[in-house]
């Protein structure tokens, strides 16, 4: 499992998709899962206070454990701001699963200049409480195993650290899984 963490509009479902892309178009079995697919759905019934917050991590890894089991490279896109609910996460897998951190570190100045969904100016009118990175806390992970900074690199770069890390661990291999047929 690779769990992008990071404020919101720091890049983490953009890199996860773009990292899910060529893991699939090499011929490995991956799925995304981020904000928009769960919390609408399965995680539809949990708002933005703390113990949601916490108990929003905990179905996304239990869920992440299954496909995991599955035999899915599977990568999740989301703010998950509290370490403790991260290193829980972590406990899970574990058992049997690997739990690969990737803090997506990005300033808050920058995220709130991209703030696609204009949450930040929301939060910033008093619109929309409990925003992380404003009026709630994001404990930026200690020892995370990969740490990309999408300010300072193209998505296509952030993608290639991804994937180094990846092949440097033994998560994939240099050569494709997609083989050419011959005709």
């Amino acid at each position: 499992m690779l769990w992008f963490t990071g404020l919101s509009a720091s890049g983490k479902s953009t890199l996860a998709t773009a990292v899910e892309k060529r893991l699939f178009h090499e011929g490995y079995f991956s799925y995304v899962l981020d904000g928009d697919n769960i919390r609408h759905g399965l995680n539809g019934d949990l708002g933005f206070s703390p113990d949601d917050r916490t108990e929003n991590i905990r179905r996304i890894g239990e869920v992440s454990k299954l496909f995991a089991e599955a035999g899915a490279l599977v990568l999740t896109a989301f703010i998950s701001p509290y370490r403790e609910d991260r290193d829980g996460i972590r406990e899970i897998m574990a058992r049997g699963n690997d739990f690969v951190e990737v803090f997506v570190s990005c300033p808050v100045e920058v995220c709130e200049a991209r703030d696609p969904k204009g949450l930040y100016a929301k939060a910033r009118a008093g619109e929309l409480a409990n925003f992380t990175g404003i009026d709630a806390p994001y404990e930026a992970p200690v020892a995370p195993e990969i740490v990309i900074e999408t300010n300072v690199y193209d998505v296509n770069a952030c993608v290639d650290q991804v994937l180094e890390y990846l092949r440097e661990h033994g998560y994939v291999s240099s050569e494709s899984r997609v083989h050419a047929v011959s005709g």
